[in-house]
């Protein structure tokens, strides 16, 4: 199926992993995960063996610092249903952005895979839908959540990879079930900016 195309990104889009079933129309982007698809390396597994994966929706992010926002909504329906903003910069280095259902109550939890994936609850958040942000500031990445798409709260600063993988980095969107018999995501309000956050830790 070819990948949808968006105009408010610079960059091509390619389709990874499980079939997501992926549209875009009028400024909206949906997606869809199957039963029990997900993207995790747990802790206490082998590193050695493959991920388990979940669809993927990524483009090659141009040189340089940049923002890539969108408001996301997802039809939580079991635990850990999700929609992610995505980073991918090798094969067993990765980063989630997610809006999830967690166990029981939505909530913004971030995965940084360096060959294991971690697992961090930031906040609870109110309802189905909260806007994410994913940037690249110099040789790191940073995550932000936000309620109204203006003021922004921090969650997370880290590295991954080397500064070669770093500066070719892939980017984009995926959705995932882990427990469940599928899961439907919407991303809108879809932005790209060239330049990182004026600040981290200032709402900017």
């Amino acid at each position: 199926m070819t990948a949808p195309s968006l105009p408010e990104l610079p960059f091509a889009l390619e389709s990874y992993g499980p079939e997501g079933g992926w549209a875009y129309e009028d400024g909206v982007l949906t997606g869809s995960a199957g039963p029990e698809q997900d993207r995790f390396v747990p802790p206490g597994g082998d590193a050695l063996e493959p991920a388990s994966d979940a669809p993927r929706l990524l483009g090659a992010v141009p040189e340089g610092d940049f923002q890539l926002i969108a408001r996301v909504r997802v039809g939580f329906a079991s635990a850990f249903d999700a929609g992610v903003l995505y980073l991918h910069v090798g094969e067993s280095d990765w980063a989630k952005l997610c809006l999830e259902l967690s166990p029981e109550l939505p909530t913004v939890c971030t995965v940084v895979t360096r060959g294991h994936s971690d697992d961090v609850n930031s906040a609870v958040v109110e309802g189905d839908t909260h806007w994410l942000r994913l940037s690249r500031i110099g040789g790191a990445f940073a995550f932000h959540a936000s309620e109204d798409g203006e003021r922004w709260t921090f969650v997370r600063l880290f590295t991954l990879g080397t500064e070669r993988e770093r500066a070719s980095a892939r980017v984009g969107f995926l959705v995932q079930s882990p427990t469940g018999k599928g899961c439907e995501a919407v991303f809108d309000r879809v932005a790209f900016r060239p330049t990182g956050p004026g600040g981290l830790r200032d709402g900017s």
